[in-house]
């Protein structure tokens, strides 16, 4: 039996509807896969930030499309976690509380709903798989390139073996991440390997996005033998171990200089922010060799919002 609050999935069936989240009024909508044969437990989220468009529908479409009686194992889909921010077409945030899920683990079953939403995951998603998997990809005034998180704390089997699954996928670059707080960093911290898949953004998806993003959830389920089938790998992602995270320095007008997946040069022009009267009050220079990862295109910005993530390579 796979069971999720109230939604449960018998032998060789799939069971999909609304999970309630404690004494809360918060529903998600999940999806239960329970294979006809035994074998790993597999979570997919999605929609940890409700306006990243792409990963939601690769998780809607998963959902629809995968069969339990091809499935060895079980699955669990969530699409999508931050279903309120989704509907109110809210980018970053729980509305609820203002607050960032993925900053918010480990979670508090006594806290605001976004504390409550990161205990749950934690304490009854996390805790029943073998591998997560979490999906993301460009907010809605961000743009990302097409790349693969692995934690970079934990167990070193853990980070070893998160490893090794993104090394398998179809990306351009595959990164290491030295968070803690982020849905999928916390899971590898307790124990579970995990990736986090960023693809896509600016509020918008197609058809070719979503049907790439489904094949790399193919090719982790048929590498855990939860799915039959032949890994098809096109290219080997590029690993990135030292990243920068830039911030705005100030209120403003952002811009940027470059585009997700551009090669950068140390000293290159990145980017500037202008007043309300277009004079230049902040310039930003790349620190060293690399390409753009994710990065804002909105033209507002304010002080210690993000405006770029580059990787060395």
């Amino acid at each position: 039996m796979l069971k999720l609050g109230d939604l449960v999935a018998d032998r060789g069936m799939k069971k999909e509807g609304f999970v309630q989240i404690y004494d809360t009024d918060y529903r998600m909508p999940v999806t239960l896969i329970n294979g006809e044969f035994s074998g790993k437990t597999i979570l997919i989220t999605s929609g940890v930030h409700g306006c990243e468009y792409t990963a939601i529908e690769t998780a809607i479409e998963l959902a629809k499309e995968i069969n339990p009686k091809n499935i060895s194992g079980k699955i669990i889909i969530i699409h999508p976690v931050n279903v309120r921010a989704f509907k109110k077409k809210i980018s970053a945030v729980v509305p609820d509380d203002n607050k960032n899920l993925n900053r918010e683990f480990p979670g508090n079953i006594e806290g605001t709903i976004t504390e409550k939403l990161a205990h749950f995951i934690e304490n009854e998603c996390h805790i029943q798989c073998d591998f997560y998997i979490d999906l993301h990809g460009g907010d809605l005034y961000e743009m990302a390139t097409n790349f693969v998180y692995y934690p970079g704390i934990g167990n070193n089997n853990v980070i070893e073996e998160s490893k090794r699954i993104a090394a398998l996928l179809n990306v351009n670059y595959m990164v290491k991440s030295n968070a803690k707080t982020g849905s999928y960093n916390y899971a590898a911290i307790n124990g579970i390997p995990s990736i986090l898949i960023e693809k896509g953004g600016r509020g918008l998806w197609n058809n070719q996005e979503i049907y790439d993003y489904k094949n790399d959830i193919f090719t982790i389920l048929k590498h855990f033998n939860v799915l039959d089938g032949q890994i098809k790998q096109i290219n080997k992602p590029i690993d990135i171990t030292e990243a920068v995270y830039l911030e705005s320095t100030c209120d403003g007008c952002w811009y940027p200089k470059v585009e997700a997946g551009q090669k950068i040069k140390e000293g290159e022009l990145l980017g500037e922010v202008k007043d309300f009267f277009g004079n230049i009050i902040a310039k930003y220079y790349a620190k060293m060799n690399g390409v753009i990862l994710y990065m804002t295109v909105s033209l507002s910005i304010e002080k210690d919002e993000p405006l770029i993530a580059y990787g060395k390579c």
